[in-house]
Order: structure tokens, then sequence, then C-alpha cells
């Protein structure tokens, strides 16, 4: 997994919700994507991973993590790169979440979104 630098992880974060994750037994290749990938194959490979969140017990600690720690690669919690680069878009760096839970509260409702039946492709 890429290393954040410490400056942005956040001083309040706790770490046992990775043990319950659901991605601990999938392959890590699925939230990662290869150099280079794009279309419909990263597409494909980011809804897969969507599909494993959306069923992982600690789904909400995770998406409230990567927003809170800016994290740049992977799908977290269900939120793809770019689910996240554009909560980032829409934050005011003083207004940046940094409390647990405030990832979340600013972005719940992109959290839900991104793993709907229509971001999965399960829906018309």
């Amino acid at each position: 997994m890429p290393q954040q630098p410490l400056a942005q992880v956040p001083l309040d974060s706790k770490w046992h919700w990775q043990e319950l994750g659901l991605c601990r037994s999938a392959d890590p290749l699925l939230f990662f994507h290869p150099q280079n990938e794009r279309g419909s194959s990263r597409i494909r490979r980011d809804q897969s991973a969507k599909r494993v969140c959306a069923s992982c017990p600690v789904r909400l600690e995770c998406a409230d993590y990567a927003i809170r720690a800016r994290e740049p690669y992977g799908v977290w919690g269900g939120l793809s790169e770019d689910d996240r680069e554009q909560i980032f878009r829409r934050m005011q760096a003083r207004d940046f979440p940094r409390t647990a839970g405030a990832g979340l509260r600013i972005a719940g409702q992109a959290v839900n979104q991104a793993i709907s039946e229509h971001s999965l492709g399960i829906a018309g």
C-alpha cells in the first residue's frame, strides 16, 4: 500500500478497523490500479473493489479515514481516487475535516453514492 506522509495522517487515527476490513481477504491489486490503467478496465476494477467495500462492516470508518488523510491512491471505503478527488475539490483547505467522523459529515452523500447500484454498474 502507498505510504502517506505523516503530516497527512489524522492525529486521532485509530487503526483497529483495518483488521476487520473485507479487503484483507481480497486481492490487494483489486484496490490499487496498475500503472497506466485507463478506461473501461479501470472502471471495471474499481467497481469490483467497490462491491467488496459495499458489504464491508468498516466501510464508513475506512472512507472517513481516506477523506481525512487525503488518501491519493486506491479504493477506500467504496471511494475511488476519482470519487475522493471530487470531494476534495469541493472543500476549502481551512474547512478540511480533521476529527474522526468529520469526513463522513462533509461527504456522507458521496460515500453512499460511491456504492450505489448505478456506481457499481448493476442498475440502468
